[in-house]
């Protein structure tokens, strides 16, 4: 029997989804690793740089296995000319010694994965997607931002999806009663303007929050307020269910309330409620870009995507350089595509 077109495509969505969350998930573990510099660090003499060009070729034009880089020079610092000096190339290399860091936020570790040796002379950095304003490597910044953002929003997500669940199962499965005031909370609860109440919840403690302590206060303010949709849902999913013949068939037997609730409905339920978690992962990960955007999200000098994409407002800047200082948006969209992608369900 030939398989449909439409669900071979849907097939290979799917692994291109899953290869593409386990790159993230590889960044979040690895980015400090990954990343060539550390992302506070400031290059003076080279603010707004172009990325830099990996040459296989020298300037006699003879091929090299091993790439290597020129050092940039800043030649109009009012239009952001800068020039490549090919009078001397610079080897990148695999696990080099640079900035220090924690690996896994544990281990304190200085090697990177790529770089150019810092023993020789007068070295150039290697800037693959050039600076920002201060001279920070945009590389190494976008990686740090994409682990915080892929640390906070799944955490929150899970949080959320775990309270909702509990209490749209109590509110399900209790008395009307019980049942009427929780929804009533919830209902209030999804009436609120989300994203004003997490403006406001923001407001109530200091800017200048370390990335830590910003990132738990992020994970509470979305456990707190996403959870109402998720809640709604599955109440509705277990008064359906309860009524059903296997239910009433394991209550006549004499099975324990929470042995049902546990054990027959709660996995009859699963489906629609992780297609729900996974539509929510990418809302959350709006919201915390959109709060950094606004600037009480994760603060300078620490990288977030939504400071990044602030950067973005230099009309003169993104008109030269579009991709460099778009690329938070692009993760953002690739991240995206993939978790929608993998919650799609397959066509019958």
């Amino acid at each position: 029997m030939s398989v449909r077109p439409e669900k071979r495509r849907g097939s290979w969505l799917k692994v291109i989804a899953i290869v593409t969350l386990s790159l993230f998930a590889t960044v979040v573990l690895l980015a400090d690793f990954i990343a060539p510099y550390d992302p506070v660090v400031q290059t003076r003499d080279l603010p707004s740089a172009p990325r830099t060009r990996v040459h296989f070729m020298d300037a006699s034009g003879e091929f090299h296995v091993r790439p290597s880089i020129y050092k940039i020079e800043l030649i109009d610092a009012l239009e952001g000319r800068f020039v490549e000096d090919s009078s001397k190339a610079f080897p990148v290399e695999l696990f080099v010694r640079g900035d220090s860091y924690r690996l896994f936020g544990l281990f304190p570790s200085d090697l990177h994965l790529i770089g150019v040796a810092g023993t020789q002379p007068n070295a150039p950095r290697i800037h693959l997607l050039g600076t920002d304003a201060l001279g920070r490597d945009r590389f190494s910044r976008l990686l740090i931002a994409t682990k915080f953002s892929l640390i906070v929003t799944p955490i929150g997500a899970i949080m959320a999806f775990a309270i909702g669940m509990l209490i749209g199962l109590v509110s399900g499965y209790a008395s009307r009663f019980v049942d009427t005031a929780i929804m009533g909370v919830t209902d209030t609860v999804l009436a609120l303007p989300t994203l004003i109440l997490i403006l406001a919840a923001r407001a109530a403690f200091p800017l200048d929050l370390p990335p830590l302590r910003a990132a738990t206060l992020l994970i509470l303010i979305f456990a707190l307020t996403g959870w109402a949709e998720i809640a709604r849902l599955t109440r509705g999913l277990v008064r359906s269910i309860k009524e059903r013949e296997y239910i009433l068939a394991a209550r006549s037997i004499g099975s324990s309330e929470p042995r049902i609730l546990f054990r027959h409905i709660l996995p009859n339920a699963a489906g629609p409620l992780l297609t729900q978690a996974t539509i929510m992962l990418p809302y959350f990960l709006l919201s915390e870009v959109a709060l950094s955007f606004l600037g009480v999200g994760v603060q300078e000098p620490q990288p977030s995507l939504g400071n990044m994409l602030a950067a973005a407002a230099d009309i003169s800047q993104l008109q030269r350089s579009p991709f460099l200082l778009l690329s938070p948006a692009i993760v953002i969209f690739i991240f995206v595509f993939a978790v929608r992608s993998l919650a799609e369900k397959d066509p019958d």
